[in-house]
C-alpha cells in the first residue's frame, strides 16, 4: 500500500526536496475558474473509510451479538471502564502505523457529509470499508472463533458503514466497491463464491434498480462485482463496481495460495459488460480500489534504478485490468480508484491509435492512518455526458474531524472546465514538462496531494511521480522516465 506516514525514508526524501528546491518561486495566482456546464448534478465520492469497531475492546462481543441496527447505540454508549488498558493491549498485539477511523471520526464525517453533500444524486465508495489489522484484532479478542464467525463480523462491519452512509443521505443510492481489507478471511485474501461475498451481496447491491438486482447479487456473490444503472436524470449511464483485489500482485485465496482464476474470470466479466454498454450506447463509470500501474512512491523509496533495467513496483499482478479498460475510451467516462489514501489524477492512454484515453481519479481517504487529514470529494457531474464537470475536496481541520472545510476546487485550481480524459492528459503533459515542479499547476497538485509537509517528498521525485500518471506498464514508465530531455 502507498504508505505516506512520515517514515525515515519519507523524511529523507523531504529533506532532499528542501535542499534541492530551497528557493521555490512564488506561486502565480490561481487561474480563473472556467465555465462549468449548467446541467450538472452533485455526487459524493468516498474511499478508504477503514472503520475500526475495536477501539473499545470490551464492546466488541456485544457488537458481534447485536444486529447492525443496534451498533450505533452500542458504539455511542459511554466508554468501558477498562477501555484504555484494553486498547493498549490490543494495539500491542496488532500494531499498525497509525489510527484508523473510530466512531467519533466516522460520525463527524457523516455530519459533514449530510450538510455538504446534501442534494447528491449518488455516492461512490472506492473500497476499504474495514480497518487495517482487522483480522488480527478480531482473532486476538476471539481466539476460539471460527472462520464463519470472522466472516459474519466482517460483513456486519461493512453493513454498518453502508447503513450509516445511507442514513446520512436518505434515499441517495450508494455504490460501493470492495477493497483489499474488505475480506472474510484476511487482508489481500478472498475466495470467489465465498460465504463472505454471499452475505455481503444484499447490502452492496441494495441500491441497484429492481430489474437488475437479481443479476447484480449473483455477480457480487461470485466475484464481488456488479453493474447498476445510475438514477435520473442520467440516461443510458451505468456504474460497474469491481473487487479488483483479485488483480493485485499480493492476492491469495483464503488458504494463502495464489489463485489466478478469479482475476481472469473478472476481466472476462468486465469486457462483456463494456461490450454490452457500447452496443447499447451506454456511458460507464467504473469504481474499484487498487489502481493499475506504477507505485512511484514505493519505487522511489526502495531506490529502484528503473533506468538501469530494474523493475518498478506495480500495484497489480499484470496489466490485464488497464488493458481491458483502455480500448473503451468511447464508453468509459471516468474510473475511480483509491488505495493510496491520496488525492491523485491518472490517465489510461489509448491502446490503439485513434482511440480516446480514459480519465482516472484516485479519491482521498476518510481514514487518517497515514497522518493525512480525513477528506471526501464533492463532484459535479454533467448529466447529459456523464463527465466529471468539477469537484472539490473537503478536508477536516485535524485527524479527529473537529471541523470540515473545502480544501480546493479543481476548476478554480487548474482553470479547466471539466475533469475529462482530454483535460487530464493536458495537465499530466504539463507536469511531465516541469521536472523541477515549479509551475503553478505542479505546485497546486503537490500542495493538495497530501496535506502537511509530506507533500514535500514528491517534489524530490517529481519526474518519477509524473511519469507514473500516464504510464501503467514498466516499459512505458521506463521510456518516459529515462528518455533524453529536449
Amino acid at each position: 500500500m502507498f504508505r505516506l506516514k512520515m517514515s525515515l525514508a519519507m523524511r529523507t526524501l523531504a529533506t532532499v526536496a528542501l535542499i534541492a528546491l530551497s528557493i521555490v518561486p512564488a506561486l502565480a495566482a490561481s487561474p480563473q475558474k472556467a465555465t462549468t456546464p449548467a446541467a450538472t448534478v452533485p455526487a459524493l465520492l468516498l474511499s478508504d473509510i477503514h472503520f475500526d469497531p475495536f477501539r473499545d475492546p470490551a464492546k466488541v462481543s456485544t457488537l458481534a451479538a447485536a444486529p447492525v441496527s443496534g451498533w450505533r447505540s452500542i458504539l455511542d454508549s459511554p466508554a468501558s471502564p477498562d477501555r484504555e488498558t484494553g486498547l493498549a493491549a490490543l494495539e500491542k498485539s496488532c500494531p499498525t502505523r497509525g489510527e484508523d477511523t473510530d466512531e467519533a471520526l466516522f460520525v463527524s464525517s457523516l455530519r459533514a457529509i449530510a450538510v455538504q453533500a446534501r442534494g447528491s444524486r449518488f455516492v461512490t465508495v472506492a473500497g476499504d470499508l474495514m480497518a487495517h489489522s482487522f483480522d488480527c484484532k478480531f482473532r486476538a479478542l476471539f481466539p476460539h472463533a471460527s472462520g464463519a464467525d470472522y466472516s459474519s463480523f466482517s460483513v456486519k462491519t461493512m453493513d454498518y458503514v453502508l447503513a450509516q452512509l445511507r442514513a446520512a443521505l436518505p434515499g441517495v443510492p450508494v455504490y460501493a466497491a470492495l477493497g483489499n481489507n474488505d475480506s472474510g478471511c484476511g487482508d489481500y485474501q478472498l475466495d470467489p463464491r465465498s460465504q463472505f461475498l454471499a452475505q455481503a451481496a444484499n447490502s452492496f447491491t441494495a441500491d441497484v434498480p429492481a430489474p437488475e438486482q437479481e443479476q447484480a447479487r449473483a455477480d457480487f456473490a461470485a466475484l464481488g462485482d456488479y453493474s447498476a444503472a445510475l438514477p435520473a436524470p442520467f440516461k443510458h449511464t451505468r456504474i460497474l463496481a469491481l473487487d479488483d483485489l483479485f488483480e493485485s500482485r499480493r492476492y491469495t485465496g483464503c488458504s494463502g495460495k495464489p489463485n489466478p482464476a478469479p482475476a481472469a474470470e473478472q476481466i472476462a466479466w468486465l469486457r462483456r459488460r463494456l461490450d454490452a454498454a457500447r452496443a447499447a450506447g451506454d456511458k460507464v463509470w467504473i469504481v474499484g480500489h487498487i489502481p493499475p500501474g506504477i507505485d512511484p512512491f514505493s519505487t522511489a523509496t526502495h531506490r529502484v534504478n528503473v533506468c538501469a533495467g530494474q523493475q518498478p513496483q506495480i500495484f497489480l499482478s499484470s496489466s490485464a485490468l488497464p488493458d481491458a479498460i483502455a480500448p473503451y475510451g468511447d464508453v468509459v467516462r471516468l474510473v475511480l480508484f483509491a488505495h493510496t489514501h491520496m488525492d491523485e489524477m491518472r490517465m489510461l492512454a489509448p491502446s490503439t491509435p485513434g482511440n480516446a484515453p480514459v480519465a482516472i481519479k484516485l479519491t482521498p481517504s476518510i481514514s487518517p492512518i497515514d497522518g493525512n487529514l480525513p477528506s471526501f470529494t464533492l463532484a459535479h457531474v454533467d448529466a447529459a455526458t456523464a463527465t466529471l464537470a468539477d469537484y472539490s475536496v473537503v478536508a477536516s481541520s485535524d485527524m479527529a474531524g473537529s471541523a470540515w472545510a473545502t480544501e480546493y476546487d479543481f476548476a478554480k485550481a487548474y482553470g479547466k472546465s471539466s475533469y475529462t480524459a482530454a483535460t487530464v492528459t493536458q495537465l499530466i503533459a504539463g507536469f511531465r514538462a516541469d521536472p523541477t515542479a515549479r509551475t503553478p499547476a505542479s505546485q497546486t497538485y503537490i500542495r493538495n496531494y497530501f496535506v502537511r509537509d509530506a507533500s514535500l517528498a514528491i517534489q524530490a521525485y517529481w519526474p518519477q511521480y509524473s511519469c507514473a500518471l500516464a504510464n501503467y506498464t514498466a516499459e512505458g514508465y521506463r521510456s518516459c522516465l529515462c528518455a533524453p530531455r529536449q
